[in-house]
């Protein structure tokens, strides 16, 4: 692997960087007082060209990428993201083992929507399609939105290889959290299942739709007829 810096690679992002790209993506990722990303800082680099970024810097290493994981800026986590998934897809079983636990350890700096929904299917889903789950159960159960999202998004993996057993457990263990970013995530990952096998996702609703959050429900409906939606929404409020 080539022997790219962290600092290197920060100064080469801080070049792209667009101040009124930047303060647009302080108010879109809710980084006012008291608001999810709070204290968050941008650069202003979009993520295409942050993609772009990390084929330029791919043969980085394992330790860059957790440096880079650690900064001030969310530009600078999402490429150590990107980066990380890139290096886990073509990695063997020991640095796959070493790209999850380096994850695991670092979820304090995963911390917003779009850093989980990058990384958690890909690393956390892929690591334990074939191996014990009781980790998402964990993190499920966690304090921190951030873990109980990377719970639910890890099940994209599972849910796209039609293994959907895990992803309603999380679902109907979440149906009362407190955070609306929980309540799209389940939702979210219901509809993907209606994709797939529409009856699977239809018997779930009808168990629990009356207690469901209504951010959550409206995710999950919203690939059904007007018809579906109507019965669904109007059950909930009944």
């Amino acid at each position: 692997m080539a022997t790219y810096s962290a600092q290197q690679i920060v100064e080469y992002l801080r070049s792209l960087g667009n101040s009124e790209i930047a303060e647009h993506s302080q108010r879109f990722f809710k980084t006012g007082e008291g608001e999810y990303g709070f204290g968050d800082k941008f650069l202003g680099v979009r993520v295409p060209i942050i993609r772009k970024a990390v084929r330029k810097y791919r043969g980085a290493r394992l330790e860059t990428a957790e440096k880079l994981l650690h900064s001030e800026f969310h530009e600078v986590r999402l490429f150590a993201l990107i980066l990380l998934v890139s290096i886990y897809s073509s990695a063997d079983e020991e640095l796959r083992k070493k790209v999850f636990h380096l994850y695991l350890n670092n979820t304090c700096y995963i911390n917003n929507w779009d850093l989980v929904d990058t990384s958690a299917p890909q690393i956390v889903g892929v690591h334990l399609a074939d191996k014990d789950r009781s980790l998402l159960y964990e993190l499920a159960d966690s304090d921190s939105i951030w873990e109980r999202r990377i719970a639910v998004l890890a099940t994209f993996h599972f849910i796209r290889n039609k293994d959907y057993d895990d992803a309603l457990r999380l679902c109907e263990i979440l149906l009362n959290d407190r955070e609306d970013l929980i309540h799209k995530a389940t939702g979210w990952m219901l509809r993907e299942i209606g994709k797939l096998d529409k009856e699977v996702e239809t018997v779930f609703l009808d168990q629990h739709c009356r207690g469901m959050p209504r951010t959550m429900l409206r995710y999950a409906i919203e690939k059904f007829s007007k018809d579906e939606r109507y019965h669904f929404l109007s059950v909930s409020r009944a």
